[in-house]
């Protein structure tokens, strides 16, 4: 009873809730056992916890006439281990409450965790306030280390109920925790003057994001660049040099098209179909390499952030293209990034 009230007082939990659920549950451990009553209840002293099964006692015409005690042997350490049982599962749904009440509104937001020590090789445990979230290795970042103790910073995923309570599941590789993290550095784009239209990521390789201006007279590409490119490198550091190319969105696909090939340039582009999102690409002789990318990496990415097909060929090479979105992806450890074509 000390135990209950205790957490009636730290958890504000009812008491009289909590002692209602206890006797609804010994009372079916109660009627599970042979020559149980049915017509009985449990009844359980508020000052000293003694637990007692009081059984209906009826006359020779079934008429109820009294009560009397029907407290099977054993039946208070039964009593006991119910009651602790009950009380823990409560103690779990507050904190699951607590959990669901403080990340519901964090969900596709940027959080700051400290990573603790542990043994399970799937996840990583961060600790985020009071509360633990877990980063899968799914979400994690190729070539990134997690030592306990450092301080990273997480992209929310989702916040969920399961068998096992509440989970903070978090990313570090969800193209989102770029956009979030512009979001943090960039004022224009918590003020609602800038956009980030589409974001592709290749995680621990290189992203792209389109940005637009939602006013005239606003430069969203140098907003998100910053003051001497302080804005982007904050976000490359906390992606450990992760490099990132911003460029211009357009509502004309053309456009667009070309500016997501950057930092290559294009001759020409030509829709070859809207509805099927297919089109073919000129770039100069010396540009082909650049736009394809080292291993086809920034044609699949520019494919990826326009949404298009993109056929890609060279002035004197005519017939022979590249398909952006048919190009295979790297492998991460040899993976080689760069700074001088960062815009």
């Amino acid at each position: 009873m000390s135990a209950l009230r205790e957490v009636e007082s730290t958890l504000e939990i009812d008491g009289i809730t909590l002692v209602k659920a206890i006797e609804d549950a010994l009372l079916k451990v109660y009627h599970k056992m042979p020559g149980s009553i049915k017509e009985a209840r449990i009844e359980i002293d508020r000052k000293t916890g003694k637990v007692a099964v009081m059984a209906t006692e009826f006359d020779d015409d079934d008429n109820p006439i009294g009560e009397f005690d029907d407290t099977p042997k054993e039946f208070g350490r039964i009593a006991t281990a119910t009651a602790r049982s009950i009380i823990t599962q409560r103690i779990r749904e507050a904190d699951d409450s607590k959990v669901l009440g403080e990340f519901r509104n964090k969900t596709g937001t940027v959080v700051v965790g400290t990573v603790e020590a542990h043994t399970n090789p799937h996840f990583t445990l961060l600790r985020v306030g009071e509360f633990e979230a877990i980063l899968p290795e799914s979400e994690k970042v190729p070539g990134e280390t997690y030592e306990h103790g450092k301080v990273i910073r997480a992209y929310v995923l989702e916040v969920t109920r399961g068998e096992r309570g509440a989970r903070i599941t978090v990313s570090r590789s969800h193209p989102n925790f770029v956009e979030a993290l512009f979001a943090r550095e960039v004022p224009e784009i918590a003020q609602g003057l800038v956009e980030i239209k589409s974001v592709a990521r290749e995680a621990g390789h290189r992203s792209k994001i389109a940005v637009a201006a939602t006013e005239e007279g606003i430069n969203a590409k140098g907003a998100c660049i910053g003051p001497m490119g302080r804005r982007v490198r904050a976000v490359m550091t906390e992606l450990q040099g992760e490099k990132i190319d911003i460029v211009d969105y357009s509502t004309d696909p053309a456009r667009f098209i070309a500016n997501s090939l950057s930092p290559a340039r294009v001759s020409t582009v030509t829709i070859d179909s809207l509805p099927e999102k297919k089109a073919t690409v000129i770039v100069p002789d010396f540009q082909f390499s650049l736009a394809i990318g080292r291993e086809g990496q920034n044609a699949r990415l520019a494919a990826r952030l326009c949404g298009f097909h993109i056929d890609i060929h060279s002035d004197t090479e005519s017939g022979y293209g590249v398909m952006a979105s048919d190009v295979s992806r790297p492998d991460v450890s040899n993976a080689s990034l760069n700074e001088e074509d960062l815009y």
